[in-house]
C-alpha cells in the first residue's frame, strides 16, 4: 500500500485525503462551480470520481492530496492523475471558492510538480477547458505551455481542451536536476 507522501510549503501543508475533504469536494463538484471540472456532477459519480483519485496512490504511485492552510483548515486538492481516457499524467487542482485567488493553488500545484521531478517524472500536462482563465493563468504561471500537439483525453476535441505541457525548468530540461 502507497500513502500519498506529505508535503508542505510555507503556507500549505498537502496530505492524503481524509473520508471529510471528500464530502466538501463533492458538494463542490455538484455544483456550478465545477463547470470547468465535467460538473456539476451527481454526487455518486463526484465520490467515485474523487475516490479514483486517491486510489491511485496505490495502483500507480501517485494521485491526490488534500490542501489545508498552516492553521489545518482544508481548501482544496491537487494531484499527479492518470484515470484510464487520459493519455498522459496530468497534474490538476481544485479549490474550495472560498480559497481562490489567494496564491494557494500556485503553492500546491508548485510543491506537487517539484515532487513529480524529484520522483523521475519527465513531462506533466493539464487538460484545461478554453473558458477557464484562472486556470490558464496559473498553468502560465506555473511555466507550463501550451501544447498543440499533444494527445487529449478520449472522447474529447481542441476546442474543448487546451493541454498545457509542463517541464523540468533547469537550464538543460533535465528532471535529474530536481533530485
Amino acid at each position: 500500500m502507497t500513502d500519498a507522501p506529505v508535503l508542505t510549503t510555507a503556507r500549505l501543508r498537502l496530505r492524503g485525503h481524509s473520508r471529510s475533504d471528500l464530502d466538501r469536494l463533492c458538494d463542490l463538484m455538484g455544483s456550478d462551480h465545477a463547470r470547468f471540472m465535467g460538473g456539476p456532477v451527481p454526487r455518486k459519480d463526484a465520490w467515485r470520481w474523487l475516490a479514483s483519485e486517491v486510489a491511485m496512490w496505490n495502483l500507480m504511485g501517485h494521485g491526490a492530496w488534500g490542501i489545508e492552510t498552516s492553521d489545518g483548515r482544508f481548501i482544496g486538492q491537487v494531484g499527479l492523475v492518470q484515470p484510464p481516457h487520459f493519455p498522459e499524467v496530468e497534474i490538476g487542482w481544485m479549490l474550495l471558492p472560498e480559497a481562490e485567488g489567494k496564491g494557494y493553488a500556485f503553492d500546491a500545484a508548485s510543491a506537487a510538480r517539484d515532487w513529480a521531478w524529484d520522483q523521475g517524472f519527465e513531462t506533466l500536462v493539464s487538460y484545461i477547458t478554453p473558458e477557464n482563465t484562472r486556470s490558464r493563468a496559473l498553468a502560465d504561471r506555473l511555466g507550463a505551455t501550451p501544447d498543440p500537439d499533444a494527445p487529449l483525453p478520449d472522447g474529447e476535441t481542441a476546442k474543448e481542451i487546451i493541454v498545457y505541457r509542463h517541464s523540468p525548468d533547469d537550464s538543460d530540461g533535465s528532471p535529474e536536476a530536481y533530485a
